[in-house]
């Protein structure tokens, strides 16, 4: 490895021979949490501070950046179309509110009404363990995004609106990546010492570091405008389908909006299918949504389990470019916002607040295991799920079933808008996993039954 005097020099040099965007002033906004900076023996940087790139402005990149500015980063935040909207449910729990300060006026609705409709159409109330006060937070990914990203920028970020096209990656520790992008139809790069990948399940920041493939899903979804009189049905009301006509492998769901609801599913195994499964959807819902506009058409790609790499070199990736979308729920936001808010303050804390260099075990140490031994065993636990009730519509009644016992419901409810293990009851446990057998088992019987009708 080179000299700490040889490793400032190369990394100014290389920094002051690109042009760089005007500097955006840094404010005196606090940063989202304290961090307790521990020595490090990482050279220091002179006469500067670290530099960091994070490329994607939705949820987990905005909230990268503004854990980074907050530290005294110089971060610059890109994202190529501020004014679009990724397709998404747009359902977030009530522990976000709080813990990343989203104003109430974002929520579009305050969900208090859950049904779950199995194959057959039995249908369950997922809602009536909800206390009071207690409710899913429904919002649109466009007032989302654009509140975090003006945050980010309140917070000292400088962002920018282009098109990354490439990743320079270096050939030696101590020269910095270079971002090539677009804006304005023009051609131009920034050198930086650390990046932050967010830039969705596409990421041009994990080809350029060769973190390897993974399976992915396909998102599609209808935005329909309702009559007055059926809006009022799903006022605070959403609902999720499971069966074979809607997706085999997930569920289709109605979300409502501010003026509109969300009609949509998604698939990993039949992508090629996914018009004909959004067929399938509009057809159980028909009458609800009869005299419906579509307003808007949106289809986006879903990751299905993390990448194999997430950290390489100084290069760390958050949000759907690292997968962090689980199975059986689908949840994407609350953990997108929280590995950027991770990484940003562990780039901070490894960096002593932008004064010293980060190197890729630092962002193993501070981030990636942090993050894995708090979230690891909760995307096991519901791949586990999903591979044991979306096998068929037999288990997908079963879990529908299931779905209507008040303790699975307080239990999943709590674990879902608290992001923490519900205390459970012993016995209740025992007779939960009893339940769960038999629902599997009355299902695989009547399965049967039916199967012999039919032949």
């Amino acid at each position: 490895m080179a000299s700490h005097a040889a490793s400032v020099t190369c990394l100014h040099s290389n920094l002051s021979s690109l042009s760089l965007p005007s500097r955006r002033s840094r404010n005196e906004h606090s940063a989202p949490h304290s961090l307790t900076i521990t020595a490090s023996k990482n050279p220091p940087i002179s006469g500067r501070s670290l530099r960091a790139a994070v490329i994607g402005g939705g949820p987990a990149g905005s909230s990268a950046a503004e854990s980074l500015a907050s530290g005294g980063i110089e971060t610059f935040l890109f994202e190529r179309s501020p004014a679009a909207a990724k397709p998404c449910g747009g359902a977030i729990p009530l522990c976000m509110l709080d813990e990343f300060k989203i104003p109430l006026q974002l929520v579009d609705r305050h969900v208090t009404e859950m049904k779950i409709i199995s194959p057959s159409n039995l249908t369950v109330d997922f809602g009536k363990t909800l206390h009071p006060g207690e409710f899913i937070a429904m919002v649109r990914r466009e007032v989302l995004d654009s509140f975090l990203r003006s945050r980010a920028e309140s917070s000292g970020a400088s962002l920018i609106t282009g098109l990354v096209t490439d990743l320079e990656v270096p050939s030696s520790d101590s020269a910095p990546y270079v971002v090539h992008y677009t804006s304005n139809s023009s051609p131009r790069s920034l050198a930086v010492d650390v990046v932050v990948g967010a830039d969705g399940a596409n990421s041009r920041v994990a080809k350029s570091i060769k973190a390897g493939d993974y399976s992915w899903a396909i998102a599609f979804q209808e935005r329909i405008r309702l009559p007055e009189e059926k809006m009022k049905y799903y006022e605070n009301l959403a609902e999720m389908y499971l069966g074979s006509d809607v997706s085999p492998d997930f569920y289709a769901w109605v979300f409502p909006k501010c003026d509109h609801v969300a009609v949509g599913t998604g698939t990993i195994c039949s992508k090629q299918e996914i018009k004909a499964f959004q067929r399938g959807i509009r057809e159980r819902v028909k009458p609800k949504i009869a005299g419906g506009e579509v307003i808007k058409v949106e289809a986006h790609p879903i990751p299905e389990h993390p990448r194999p790499v997430r950290v390489r070199g100084r290069v760390a990736l958050v949000g759907d470019a690292a997968g962090y979308v689980t199975k059986c729920s689908g949840e994407g936001i609350y953990f997108a916002a929280k590995s950027g808010r991770m990484c940003g303050e562990a780039i901070v804390k490894a960096s002593e607040r932008g004064t010293r260099e980060v190197r890729e075990e630092d962002l193993r140490r501070e981030y990636l295991r942090e993050w894995d031994a708090r979230y690891a065993s909760t995307y096991r636990l519901l791949d586990l799920l999903q591979s044991v009730f979306y096998r068929s519509n037999r288990t997908r009644e079963a879990l529908v079933e299931l779905c209507g016992d008040e303790y699975v419901q307080r239990m999943s409810l709590d674990s879902y808008m608290y992001k923490r293990l519900a205390a459970g009851n012993r016995w209740e446990d025992v007779k939960m996993a009893a339940n769960t057998v038999g629902s599997l088992v009355r299902a695989h019987i009547m399965g049967r039954h039916v199967d012999a009708l039919e032949a």
